[in-house]
Protein backbone atom coordinates (compact mmCIF):
# COMPACT_ATOMS: atom_id res chain seq x y z
CA UNK A 1 0.00 0.00 0.00
CA UNK A 2 1.45 3.34 -1.09
CA UNK A 3 0.54 6.15 1.31
CA UNK A 4 0.22 9.51 -0.43
CA UNK A 5 0.10 13.17 0.62
CA UNK A 6 -1.82 15.16 -2.00
CA UNK A 7 -0.51 18.73 -2.34
CA UNK A 8 -3.10 20.93 -4.04
CA UNK A 9 -5.82 18.50 -3.03
CA UNK A 10 -8.72 20.94 -3.44
CA UNK A 11 -7.75 21.93 -6.96
CA UNK A 12 -9.08 20.26 -10.08
CA UNK A 13 -6.22 17.79 -10.45
CA UNK A 14 -6.17 17.12 -6.71
CA UNK A 15 -9.82 16.08 -6.82
CA UNK A 16 -9.29 13.94 -9.92
CA UNK A 17 -6.44 12.08 -8.21
CA UNK A 18 -8.48 11.73 -5.02
CA UNK A 19 -11.24 9.97 -6.97
CA UNK A 20 -8.72 7.72 -8.77
CA UNK A 21 -7.05 6.66 -5.53
CA UNK A 22 -10.42 5.82 -3.94
CA UNK A 23 -10.74 3.05 -6.52
CA UNK A 24 -7.12 1.85 -6.17
CA UNK A 25 -6.56 -0.95 -3.68
CA UNK A 26 -2.81 -0.35 -3.71
CA UNK A 27 -2.81 3.35 -2.80
CA UNK A 28 -4.27 5.62 -0.14
CA UNK A 29 -4.24 9.39 0.38
CA UNK A 30 -3.52 9.94 4.07
CA UNK A 31 -3.46 13.77 4.04
CA UNK A 32 -3.85 16.77 1.79
CA UNK A 33 -2.32 20.23 1.58
CA UNK A 34 -4.43 23.21 0.51
CA UNK A 35 -5.73 26.53 1.77
CA UNK A 36 -9.28 25.32 1.04
CA UNK A 37 -11.02 22.37 2.68
CA UNK A 38 -14.72 21.83 2.05
CA UNK A 39 -14.78 18.58 4.01
CA UNK A 40 -15.63 16.36 1.04
CA UNK A 41 -12.25 14.79 0.28
CA UNK A 42 -12.35 12.07 2.92
CA UNK A 43 -8.97 12.76 4.50
CA UNK A 44 -7.49 15.52 6.70
CA UNK A 45 -6.39 18.68 4.88
CA UNK A 46 -3.62 20.97 6.19
CA UNK A 47 -2.76 24.49 5.11
CA UNK A 48 0.99 23.75 5.13
CA UNK A 49 3.15 20.65 4.92
CA UNK A 50 4.75 21.43 8.29
CA UNK A 51 1.35 20.90 9.97
CA UNK A 52 0.87 17.32 8.73
CA UNK A 53 0.83 14.61 11.39
CA UNK A 54 0.44 11.56 9.12
CA UNK A 55 3.05 9.09 7.90
CA UNK A 56 3.40 8.85 4.12
CA UNK A 57 5.58 7.34 1.40
CA UNK A 58 5.14 9.87 -1.40
CA UNK A 59 3.92 13.42 -2.00
CA UNK A 60 2.07 14.16 -5.24
CA UNK A 61 2.27 17.89 -5.93
CA UNK A 62 -0.20 19.60 -8.24
CA UNK A 63 -0.21 23.01 -6.58
CA UNK A 64 1.74 26.21 -7.15
CA UNK A 65 5.41 27.25 -7.37
CA UNK A 66 4.71 29.38 -4.28
CA UNK A 67 4.70 26.28 -2.07
CA UNK A 68 7.35 24.19 -3.86
CA UNK A 69 10.31 25.22 -1.70
CA UNK A 70 8.57 24.55 1.62
CA UNK A 71 7.23 21.26 0.28
CA UNK A 72 10.73 20.12 -0.65
CA UNK A 73 12.02 21.14 2.78
CA UNK A 74 9.33 18.96 4.36
CA UNK A 75 10.18 16.04 2.04
CA UNK A 76 13.82 16.15 3.10
CA UNK A 77 12.92 16.45 6.79
CA UNK A 78 10.55 13.47 6.67
CA UNK A 79 12.42 11.48 3.99
CA UNK A 80 9.41 11.34 1.67
CA UNK A 81 9.66 10.94 -2.10
CA UNK A 82 8.05 13.60 -4.32
CA UNK A 83 6.13 13.37 -7.61
CA UNK A 84 6.51 16.98 -8.74
CA UNK A 85 3.88 17.95 -11.31
CA UNK A 86 3.73 21.70 -10.69
CA UNK A 87 4.96 23.75 -13.67
CA UNK A 88 6.24 27.33 -13.94
CA UNK A 89 9.15 26.88 -11.51
CA UNK A 90 11.89 29.52 -11.60
CA UNK A 91 15.49 28.71 -12.51
CA UNK A 92 16.39 29.02 -8.84
CA UNK A 93 13.65 26.58 -7.88
CA UNK A 94 14.72 24.12 -10.56
CA UNK A 95 18.23 24.25 -9.15
CA UNK A 96 16.80 23.56 -5.69
CA UNK A 97 14.87 20.57 -7.04
CA UNK A 98 18.10 19.18 -8.44
CA UNK A 99 19.87 19.68 -5.11
CA UNK A 100 17.05 18.08 -3.11
CA UNK A 101 17.10 15.06 -5.42
CA UNK A 102 20.45 14.12 -3.89
CA UNK A 103 18.60 13.58 -0.61
CA UNK A 104 15.20 12.13 -1.63
CA UNK A 105 13.79 10.64 -4.81
CA UNK A 106 12.03 13.17 -7.05
CA UNK A 107 10.05 12.36 -10.17
CA UNK A 108 9.53 15.56 -12.12
CA UNK A 109 7.41 15.78 -15.23
CA UNK A 110 5.60 18.65 -16.95
CA UNK A 111 3.04 16.15 -18.22
CA UNK A 112 2.07 12.88 -16.57
CA UNK A 113 0.25 11.24 -19.48
CA UNK A 114 1.48 8.03 -21.05
CA UNK A 115 0.75 9.42 -24.52
CA UNK A 116 2.83 12.58 -24.16
CA UNK A 117 5.77 10.74 -22.66
CA UNK A 118 5.72 8.21 -25.49
CA UNK A 119 5.64 11.10 -27.99
CA UNK A 120 8.67 12.63 -26.27
CA UNK A 121 10.56 9.42 -26.96
CA UNK A 122 9.37 9.38 -30.59
CA UNK A 123 10.40 13.00 -31.13
CA UNK A 124 14.00 12.28 -30.23
CA UNK A 125 14.17 9.76 -33.06
CA UNK A 126 12.15 11.90 -35.48
CA UNK A 127 14.37 14.95 -34.90
CA UNK A 128 17.45 13.01 -35.92
CA UNK A 129 15.77 12.03 -39.19
CA UNK A 130 14.01 15.25 -40.20
CA UNK A 131 16.26 18.02 -38.87
CA UNK A 132 19.41 16.98 -40.77
CA UNK A 133 17.19 16.78 -43.86
CA UNK A 134 16.35 20.48 -43.52
CA UNK A 135 12.87 20.26 -42.00
CA UNK A 136 11.68 23.24 -39.94
CA UNK A 137 10.22 22.51 -36.50
CA UNK A 138 7.22 24.28 -34.96
CA UNK A 139 5.16 23.49 -31.87
CA UNK A 140 1.62 24.80 -31.36
CA UNK A 141 -0.15 24.28 -28.04
CA UNK A 142 -3.76 25.12 -27.18
CA UNK A 143 -5.48 25.31 -23.79
CA UNK A 144 -8.56 26.68 -22.05
CA UNK A 145 -8.77 30.36 -21.16
CA UNK A 146 -8.03 29.85 -17.45
CA UNK A 147 -4.53 28.41 -17.92
CA UNK A 148 -2.02 30.89 -16.53
CA UNK A 149 1.36 29.92 -17.98
CA UNK A 150 2.32 30.09 -21.65
CA UNK A 151 3.81 28.26 -23.36
CA UNK A 152 2.75 25.16 -21.46
CA UNK A 153 5.29 23.09 -19.59
CA UNK A 154 4.44 20.23 -21.93
CA UNK A 155 5.24 22.31 -25.03
CA UNK A 156 8.63 23.15 -23.54
CA UNK A 157 9.23 19.48 -22.69
CA UNK A 158 8.52 18.54 -26.32
CA UNK A 159 10.87 21.27 -27.53
CA UNK A 160 13.56 20.18 -25.08
CA UNK A 161 13.31 16.58 -26.30
CA UNK A 162 13.97 17.71 -29.87
CA UNK A 163 16.73 20.12 -28.88
CA UNK A 164 18.43 17.55 -26.68
CA UNK A 165 18.44 15.05 -29.54
CA UNK A 166 20.04 17.68 -31.79
CA UNK A 167 22.73 18.71 -29.33
CA UNK A 168 21.08 22.01 -28.34
CA UNK A 169 21.31 23.54 -31.81
CA UNK A 170 17.90 25.27 -31.73
CA UNK A 171 16.86 28.69 -30.43
CA UNK A 172 13.29 28.86 -29.12
CA UNK A 173 11.25 31.62 -30.74
CA UNK A 174 8.00 32.58 -28.99
CA UNK A 175 7.05 35.73 -30.93
CA UNK A 176 7.84 36.73 -34.52
CA UNK A 177 5.78 39.93 -34.56
CA UNK A 178 8.92 42.08 -34.25
CA UNK A 179 11.15 39.91 -36.48
CA UNK A 180 11.12 41.24 -40.06
CA UNK A 181 13.42 38.58 -41.43
CA UNK A 182 13.44 35.12 -42.96
CA UNK A 183 13.02 32.20 -40.63
CA UNK A 184 16.41 30.89 -39.52
CA UNK A 185 16.97 27.14 -39.88
CA UNK A 186 17.99 26.94 -36.22
CA UNK A 187 14.71 28.40 -34.96
CA UNK A 188 12.22 26.21 -33.11
CA UNK A 189 8.92 28.08 -32.97
CA UNK A 190 6.59 27.65 -30.00
CA UNK A 191 3.10 29.20 -30.20
CA UNK A 192 0.37 29.29 -27.52
CA UNK A 193 -3.41 29.58 -27.97
CA UNK A 194 -5.79 30.30 -25.08
CA UNK A 195 -9.57 30.25 -25.38
CA UNK A 196 -12.85 28.84 -24.13
CA UNK A 197 -12.70 25.27 -22.92
CA UNK A 198 -10.18 24.00 -25.49
CA UNK A 199 -8.79 20.65 -24.30
CA UNK A 200 -5.03 20.51 -23.84
CA UNK A 201 -3.67 20.11 -27.37
CA UNK A 202 -0.04 19.82 -28.49
CA UNK A 203 0.99 19.67 -32.12
CA UNK A 204 4.57 19.19 -33.32
CA UNK A 205 5.16 20.09 -36.97
CA UNK A 206 8.13 18.99 -39.07
CA UNK A 207 7.84 21.04 -42.27
CA UNK A 208 10.05 20.16 -45.21
CA UNK A 209 10.01 20.86 -48.93
CA UNK A 210 6.70 19.49 -50.27
CA UNK A 211 6.32 17.34 -47.15
CA UNK A 212 4.67 17.88 -43.77
CA UNK A 213 4.70 15.58 -40.75
CA UNK A 214 2.48 16.32 -37.73
CA UNK A 215 2.49 14.59 -34.35
CA UNK A 216 -0.51 15.61 -32.26
CA UNK A 217 -1.84 14.84 -28.79
CA UNK A 218 -5.23 15.86 -27.38
CA UNK A 219 -6.13 15.52 -23.70
CA UNK A 220 -9.91 15.21 -23.33
CA UNK A 221 -9.85 14.52 -19.62
CA UNK A 222 -7.61 15.30 -16.65
CA UNK A 223 -7.85 11.65 -15.63
CA UNK A 224 -4.98 10.78 -18.00
CA UNK A 225 -2.68 12.97 -15.90
CA UNK A 226 -4.14 11.68 -12.64
CA UNK A 227 -3.63 8.04 -13.59
CA UNK A 228 -0.04 8.83 -14.57
CA UNK A 229 0.62 10.63 -11.29
CA UNK A 230 -0.71 7.74 -9.21
CA UNK A 231 1.36 5.24 -11.23
CA UNK A 232 4.40 7.47 -10.68
CA UNK A 233 3.76 7.62 -6.92
CA UNK A 234 3.55 3.83 -6.64
CA UNK A 235 6.72 3.49 -8.73
CA UNK A 236 8.66 6.06 -6.68
CA UNK A 237 7.79 4.74 -3.22
CA UNK A 238 10.95 3.32 -1.64
CA UNK A 239 13.26 4.42 -4.46
CA UNK A 240 16.72 5.79 -3.57
CA UNK A 241 17.47 9.50 -3.90
CA UNK A 242 17.81 10.82 -7.43
CA UNK A 243 15.94 12.41 -10.32
CA UNK A 244 13.39 10.25 -12.10
CA UNK A 245 11.04 10.80 -15.03
CA UNK A 246 7.93 9.26 -16.54
CA UNK A 247 10.18 7.30 -18.89
CA UNK A 248 11.34 5.36 -15.81
CA UNK A 249 7.71 4.56 -14.94
CA UNK A 250 7.04 3.40 -18.51
CA UNK A 251 10.18 1.20 -18.56
CA UNK A 252 9.20 -0.38 -15.24
CA UNK A 253 5.69 -1.07 -16.54
CA UNK A 254 7.01 -2.96 -19.58
CA UNK A 255 9.67 -4.75 -17.58
CA UNK A 256 12.78 -2.99 -18.85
Amino acid sequence: MTKIIMSGCSGRMGRVITDIVKEDADAEIVAGIDVIDDGTLGYPVFKAAADINADADVIIDFSSPKVTDSLLDYAVEKNIQVVLCTTGLSEQQLANVQEVSSKVAILKSANMSLGINTIISLLKSAANVFCPAGFDVEIVEQHHNTKLDAPSGTALALADAINEARGGEFEYIYDRSQRRQLRDKKELGISAVRGGTIPGTHQVIFAGKDELIEIKHLAYSRSIFGNGAVSAAKFLAGKPAGMYGMDDVIKAAIGE
